[in-house]
């Protein structure tokens, strides 16, 4: 959650800062209603005041033999309003906590301006495109006319933007998802973990995904309990709710932790943008990387995250560059960050295949993960990052248009040939 205490110190502050972000409307509106709440407070705190005094005053009237009637008339009065005060609060709380949900993290003053993607800055590359003797061609045309990437009839039996991979593209899958995990659990340094697909609305609330990001989910809804469950966007959601409302000693930190997990996203307000193949779908693999850090650390493990997720690439020579995202294309949690792009021959540009992100203090507020110093003292908001290692779906398609042959064949990338089994090459076999 965002500290209401920065708002009202520096409004002016905030405002300008999240002028290109998003959410700089609501600064007002949460400052309106957070004096309404204070003006509540100081008053029933007042007449709680008050009538802790009056009550000692009628005690000591009684002792004396005194008629207290009227006083304690006038205290059940101010009773009643402070009950009616109470109500008024736990309802501007709950609106207050609502409004403050939507307001943006902070984005770091090092951050490059600007309003889109299109304003990215490129920081270096990797490899050169390769120079095909042929007209290179696009994914989706190469996976269907080997028979091994089904569109139709995985629209058939759900709607579009679903998949099915036969055979060998199905094994490619796996093999990649393995060798990505294997790579940061070995190489890397991360914990892996098998993680909950489906996520209460606490969750997603804590996690930034709630209430920004709502239309853009999948839900389920328990008949016989009343209960809404998520299906989680990004592995992203449980690994940064694991410590959820812990201190932790911060010895222990960074903790650097990995899952491999399907993906869901309704991809609402996108149709018509990217739909052919299974660049952009409704269901996808990826391997996540998640790391809890103090914020001291957090810049050092952002730079180290985009390293991790650069090598998946470099092993599989697939040529690509890392771009720092410009303040309006940061993402609603994140203060830093930066895109990881694949070359696709068939689109002659770079897209994007990871992107890592740091949130700063904000993620450790949100989900109340602290840590505390050896030297003792009290507790502080850890920084919780995220990133792609990578996107599955996505790699795939950089290995089918970086890798393939004149004859429609794709040849596989050396780095894969131990989770293969023997298979160099895909075929058409059906």
């Amino acid at each position: 959650m965002f500290d209401v205490r920065l708002l009202r110190a520096e409004p002016e502050t905030v405002e300008r800062a999240l002028a290109d972000k998003g959410g700089a409307e609501l600064v007002r509106r949460v400052l309106a209603i957070d004096e309404r709440r204070r003006a509540r407070v100081r008053e029933a705190d007042d007449l709680k005041a008050q009538r802790n005094r009056a009550s000692e005053l009628i005690a000591q009237a009684k002792r004396r033999g005194e008629d207290a009637a009227a006083d304690i008339a006038r205290q059940r009065e101010v009773g009643d309003r402070i009950k009616v005060l109470d109500g008024e609060l736990r309802t501007i709380d709950d609106e207050l906590e609502g409004l403050v949900a939507e307001i943006p993290n902070l984005p770091h003053p090092s951050v490059p301006p600007g309003t889109s993607d299109a304003d990215n800055v490129e920081v270096r590359s990797w490899g050169t495109p390769r120079e095909f003797g042929f007209v290179p061609r696009p994914h989706e045309e190469l996976g269907e006319e080997l028979g091994l990437l089904d569109l139709p009839r995985a629209a058939r039996m759900a709607k579009a933007r679903f998949a099915i991979m036969w055979g060998p593209l199905a094994r490619l899958s796996r093999a990649l998802a393995q060798f990505m995990l294997d790579l940061h659990t070995r190489e890397h340094g991360y914990t892996e973990l098998w993680l909950p697909q489906l996520v209460n609305g606490e969750t997603m609330l804590r996690t930034g995904q709630l209430p920004k990001f709502e239309e853009q989910l999948f839900k389920t809804q328990e008949a016989d309990e009343g209960r809404t469950l998520y299906l989680i966007p990004t592995a992203e959601v449980p690994l940064s709710a694991l410590h959820f409302d812990e201190t932790l000693p911060e010895a222990s930190l960074p903790r650097r932790y990995t899952a491999y997990s399907p993906c869901y996203r309704r991809e609402a307000g996108t149709y018509g943008k990217d739909m052919k193949g299974i660049y952009r779908q409704h269901q996808f693999d990826k391997v996540e990387l998640v790391k809890i850090a103090t914020p001291e650390q957090a810049d050092a493990e952002l730079e180290s995250m985009v390293d991790n997720a650069e090598t998946v690439l470099r092993r599989l020579e697939l040529p690509y560059r890392v771009v720092e995202r410009c303040v309006g294309d940061l993402g609603f949690s994140t203060t830093r960050g930066y895109d990881i792009e694949v070359w696709r021959p068939a689109l002659g540009k770079y897209t994007e295949i990871s992107s890592c992100s740091n949130y700063g203090a904000f993620g450790g507020r949100r989900g109340k993960i602290r840590y505390r110093s050896a030297a003792g003292g009290r507790s502080e908001f850890c920084a919780t990052l995220n990133g792609s290692g990578l996107a599955v779906g996505r790699t795939i398609i950089a290995v089918l248009e970086n890798y393939q042959e004149a004859d429609g064949t794709v040849t596989m990338p050396p780095a894969l040939a131990p989770y293969l089994n023997g298979l160099e090459r895909l075929t058409a076999e059906r």
